[in-house]
């Protein structure tokens, strides 16, 4: 039953549907406060009433029955007790049949959700700078498939710009291919760093660099050939770290992709009388709508990001014909999506309000920025693999009995897991400094304690399992205490904290519903007796709930990417 749903049809309030006020719903923070509470201030304006006086009068013409059977107004909120036995029963049934897709939902059914993220450039590092973008888009795919939405991941390679010239330049003038074909990534950001130290006192290196772009532009056979060899070692180098985070995408199309259908564009621009000339560039004055002109050819004649970024938009709309395109992209480039967003739709693309960019804070290490002209760049491999051997170490010394492949495998799970679990904690906007030390706490909101909780909660399983013991849900016969109730209700609300992460693009939901539902089992863990029950049918509900919350923590951790290690 859809407890929300069932209460929120039996609640009158005209020019108010169901659906908003079951929106309205929540879970009081204590239990002697009911179940689910409706804050009645939502309905001051439009009753032209109080609070507390609209609460008074729906508590009075609310029907109680077998589903609610209690219903109280306090300081303006209405307040609804259920029959907990029945909610508790019935969400364990549920979690039992559905397993790993408890929480789906086909509420996206037939609608196609773009989802551009990652988006990293050709021949530069794969740095700690890329892991928000990287893992925010991989949990927002599995988020919006989980929900029936049929999602498209899109690569939109930075494989576009006088940056090939430049580097075609330095691999001329110092490289040799066996170097680069074993160093791969690192040895053309080696070239790329040297490109730029020497270019300080040759200033005419820039001016070959252009030159060299300019024969990329041209089909010249011999630059083409090197880019595209740089974009094979590339592709095949960050591969690894994509593997390693659980990361899959549908498309790889990046700028270059886009070269011949920038024209169309800009041809359409023309035609509707949007292009206006600026200091010899093209441009869409935008001043009406408070932001600075949008550039679509520099004076020189060349696109910007802008030009492709609409070329981009158009054709996947022609292509998917999305019911959203989500831009999973630094906070930084606020102007330039709210400028290109503006020119489509000034372009008439009524769809241009289906483009939405999701901003997001930056990641940085406790020692500071980087600079990839500079050379100092933090790659992320670098750090994933530091978090893999921090992992393997605490592993070892808290559980020395494992097999070396068993101490392996939970290194990993645990060290990729803290990495991606670092960046998905705080909300997405905010920035953050990556600590090895905090993400690898086994105490605290971190993956490191969800998984050592999972791990605890099929530990005993295990045992319940070797006991000869069944697992299943049964009729809860005694009264429940405040732990049991607890967890159980969290568990219940596992499914609606995956629909508000996907409305809000913010997985974020998701990690801490994680973290919470971690603490409220052990909390039960600690309270509770589970094996040596005080009777067969407490341990009966007490290895169902357990067996419920393991895989309830599992489910959400898949959401986000991460694996959860059998034992720790």
């Amino acid at each position: 039953m859809d407890y929300k749903k069932y209460i929120a049809e039996r609640i009158k309030i005209e020019g108010v549907p169901a659906e908003e006020i079951a929106s309205y719903l929540a879970v009081p923070p204590a239990n002697d406060m009911g179940d689910f509470a409706l804050p009645c201030f939502k309905f001051a304006k439009i009753l032209k009433k109080p609070p507390v006086l609209i609460a008074e009068e729906l508590k009075n013409a609310f029907p109680t029955d077998g589903v609610v059977c209690g219903v109280s107004a306090v300081n303006g909120y209405l307040n609804f007790k259920i029959d907990r036995r029945a909610f508790i029963n019935e969400t364990l049934n549920k979690i039992f049949l559905q397993g790993e897709n408890y929480g789906s939902d086909e509420i996206g059914k037939g609608k196609t959700v773009c989802v551009d993220y990652s988006s990293i450039n050709i021949a530069k590092p794969f740095h700690i700078g890329h892991l928000s973008t990287t893992v925010l888009g991989g949990a927002l795919c599995r988020i919006l498939t989980f929900l029936g939405y049929k999602t498209v991941g899109i690569n939109h390679l930075g494989d576009y710009g006088t940056q090939f010239g430049k580097l075609i330049s330095a691999y001329k003038r110092w490289g040799d291919r066996q170097t680069v074909e074993q160093g791969g990534i690192r040895a053309l950001n080696e070239l790329y760093v040297r490109f730029h130290r020497e270019a300080e006192t040759h200033p005419e290196y820039e001016d070959e660099a252009r030159a060299y772009f300019k024969k990329i532009e041209e089909k010249d056979e011999e630059c083409l050939a090197l880019f595209r060899w740089f974009k094979e070692l590339t592709l095949k180098d960050v591969q690894k770290i994509y593997d390693l985070l659980n990361i899959k995408f549908d498309s790889y199309a990046g700028e270059s992709f886009y070269s011949d259908k920038m024209q169309p564009v800009v041809e359409e621009l023309k035609a509707k009388g949007l292009l206006q000339e600026s200091r010899g560039a093209q441009v869409v004055d935008l001043e009406k709508y408070g932001m600075p002109p949008c550039i679509i050819l520099k004076s020189d004649g060349t696109s910007l990001y802008a030009t492709r970024d609409m070329a981009a938009a158009i054709y996947r709309k022609k292509t998917y014909d999305f019911y959203k395109c989500l831009y999973v992209v630094a906070y930084q480039q606020n102007l330039h999506f709210r400028q290109f967003f503006k020119v489509l739709e000034l372009m008439g693309k009524e769809w241009a309000k289906d483009l939405v960019h999701v901003a997001y804070g930056m990641v940085s290490l406790e020692e500071g920025t980087m600079s990839t002209r500079k050379g100092n760049v933090v790659f992320l491999e670098d750090v994933i693999s530091r978090c893999i051997e921090k992992a393997h170490e605490i592993v070892s010394e808290k559980n020395p009995s494992l097999t070396d492949e068993e101490k392996q495998t939970i290194a990993r799970q645990v060290g990729v897991g803290a990495v991606i679990f670092g960046a998905l904690y705080n909300a997405k906007i905010k920035d953050i400094v990556f600590s090895y030390d905090k993400v690898l706490n086994f105490e605290g909101e971190t993956s490191v304690y969800v998984q050592y909780t999972c791990a605890r909660a099929k530990s005993v399983l295990q045992k319940a399992k070797e006991a000869g013991e069944t697992v299943a849900p049964a009729p809860i016969t005694f009264a429940l205490s405040e732990a049991e109730t607890d967890l159980s209700k969290a568990l219940a609300d596992f499914p609606d904290t995956v629909k508000d992460a996907a409305e809000k693009y913010e997985p974020s939901f998701i990690a801490r519903y994680a973290v919470d539902l971690a603490q409220k089992f052990n909390k039960f863990y600690f309270d509770c007796k589970i094996l040596s029950a005080e009777s067969e049918d407490k341990k009966a509900f007490r290895l169902a709930l357990t067996a419920a919350s393991a895989r309830v923590l599992t489910n959400a951790f898949s959401l986000l990417g991460i694996d959860m290690p059998e034992k720790m």
